[in-house]
């Protein structure tokens, strides 16, 4: 693994999104990107549109979640496609900006729907090496 960066993973009919980083949010960052890459290629959508996303839980592992289905019950109501996030978390809460701009099939090649991130495989952690890990599967 790099210091920074997302990566999917097999889990049964689902898909598997995993974010890590050297800080927390980064790690949250690249799972939201992650998550964005599983409907479409991340570097084909342009920074045009900002969406504001504020998200508080219990634990780091729900706020994981609670981000994911945020960015989901965007692009599913806006239709708008991410490309690049920016995440801080103070405790438990979280907020975030989704950058994104409206599907056009012209230029996005879009993969599968996501219907909602879930708790399994999921976990927020520090790794051995001090880098963060956060990732969860997402139904498809």
């Amino acid at each position: 693994m790099t210091t920074r960066g997302w990566e999917h993973f097999e889990h049964g009919a689902d898909i598997g999104v995993r974010g890590f980083g050297p800080t927390l949010e980064a790690s949250f960052e690249e799972a939201a990107t992650a998550l964005a890459a599983v409907v479409a290629d991340p570097g084909t959508v342009r920074p045009l549109t900002s969406v504001a996303i504020a998200c508080e839980a219990p634990a780091l592992d729900i706020l994981l979640v609670d981000l994911l289905n945020a960015i989901i019950y965007e692009m599913a109501t806006s239709g708008l496609l991410f490309g690049a996030f920016h995440v801080t978390i103070d405790g438990t809460r979280l907020r975030a900006e989704a950058k994104g701009e409206p599907f056009d099939a012209s230029r996005h090649e879009a993969a599968v729907e996501v219907k909602g991130a879930t708790m399994t495989a999921l976990k927020v952690e520090q790794l051995a090496d001090g880098r963060w890990c956060a990732q969860c599967v997402v139904d498809v």
